[in-house]
């Protein structure tokens, strides 16, 4: 493919490729920063910006030797490899990583300085090998940037924004290999696949860091739409959605799954003797606790008042476990002295089953054996009666005896 562009390229002329590259590049920009306008992310306005200045060093570029301009060359490269700088630190600024000027403006400082050096100018490939290694560089830091953030994402077509860097990155070193080789230069077909590599560069990476801006975009609403803006724990939509989640991926190793059903005991009166302002901080507290106390991987939410919902994988055991946890920290934390300042406890029903069971069914057991706990006392932990567990030959249902309610003076059960 390359012998046969090689062979066209006297069809080619270089000084337009350079104009096309350089109006694609400004257009490119001016269509970044208009998408950062709309969506307000900062990333695309550093990338917007870095396409503008490239642009205008291609400009530059084209303008030498038909405009006197002073210092137009070096001014060019100089802009160039910032542009290339801005781009890594777009990489970074999206993932929400630190803005490092020293490195974004490395390649510069290294061109400017390897200039006033007479050997690279004895070296009749030596600028073009050190402006491949620079330019590869920052796009293999780019690469790099996108693979770190990989093992974060959710996000799991992300393949193309580690492709594209490192296959422009790869391209830009065959300069290298040529002076290793003994090429002092590139034929006139090489540096039109340079061109028209470049302008396919830019409009691959613009199309990749829109579609990744779009696609955070869409997962804030979304988180929005499945957030309770009081507590930040799920609301009833987002807890449904995300606890389906994790059933449908129990069913698949049949690990039984449980629902603790959680209810603020005497919250009413706090609203009544203390107003609504001092119950909405004992939501947040209690939220904070749960959040701190639980599984990363357990599925908390709020269903509605004082009445909270949390699905875990395991059994009914661990779940108990897990549950007296949560009662013992809350219960700690309302007499802390950065707590609201009222007494407040916690009672929660327990209830187990298969992950194939229905949600609603397995709430509605949690939620009697809430009630359970209520009438014997508040402040503990009850579950329900019968529980199901994966046997090793499959999915077998048995019944166990419920756990004897306890109050609050009685010993902790040991945590997990």
């Amino acid at each position: 493919m390359f012998a046969r562009l090689a062979e066209a390229s006297t069809t080619l002329d270089i000084g337009t490729l350079f104009v096309i590259a350089t109006c694609v590049a400004a257009l490119l920009g001016l269509f970044l920063l208009f998408a950062w306008l709309q969506d307000r992310v900062a990333a695309l306005a550093w990338w917007g910006a870095a396409y503008l200045i490239g642009g205008f060093s291609g400009l530059l570029w084209r303008l030498d030797g038909v405009v006197p301009l002073p210092l137009s060359d070096d001014l060019a490269d100089i802009l160039l490899f910032i542009a290339l700088g801005m781009i890594w630190t777009a990489a970074r600024v999206f993932h929400g990583r630190k803005v490092r000027f020293g490195a974004m403006c490395y390649g510069a400082v290294v061109w400017s300085a390897a200039n006033l050096s007479p050997e690279l100018a004895q070296w009749p490939a030596g600028r073009t090998v050190l402006s491949s290694l620079i330019v590869a560089n920052y796009t293999f830091w780019i690469a790099a940037e996108l693979w770190r953030e990989r093992r974060k994402t959710v996000i799991r077509q992300r393949w193309p924004a580690l492709l594209v860097p490192m296959l422009h990155g790869a391209i830009f070193l065959f300069p290298v290999a040529l002076a290793n080789l003994g090429v002092h230069s590139l034929a006139r077909g090489w540096i039109a696949v340079f061109a028209i590599e470049v302008v396919l560069y830019m409009v691959g990476a613009a199309f990749i860091v829109l579609l990744l801006a779009k696609d955070r975009t869409v997962n804030r609403y979304k988180a929005a739409a499945q957030t309770d803006p009081l507590t930040g724990l799920f609301n009833r939509r987002g807890l449904f959605e995300v606890a389906g989640a994790l059933m449908a991926r129990n069913l698949k190793t049949l690990e039984p799954v449980c629902v603790l059903a959680f209810d603020l005991d005497r919250f009413k009166s706090i609203n009544d003797r203390f107003g609504h302002k001092m119950g909405d901080a004992v939501l947040d507290m209690f939220a904070k606790t749960v959040k701190k106390t639980m599984r990363g991987e357990d599925v908390v939410g709020r269903l509605g008042g004082e009445e909270f919902i949390a699905v875990i994988s395991g059994g009914l055991a661990d779940a108990c476990i897990a549950a007296e946890r949560v009662r013992v920290a809350f219960e700690a934390a309302a007499l802390a002295p950065d707590s609201p300042g009222v007494p407040v406890t916690v009672s929660i029903g327990v209830a187990c089953g298969r992950p194939n069971v229905a949600l609603d069914r397995l709430i509605e057991r949690a939620d009697a054996a809430l009630y359970r706990a209520k009438e014997n006392g508040r402040n503990q932990v009850a579950a329900a009666e019968d529980m199901i567990v994966a046997g090793a030959a499959g999915v077998l249902g048995a019944k166990a005896a419920a756990p004897a309610p306890r109050a609050a003076s009685q010993a902790p059960i040991p945590l997990r």
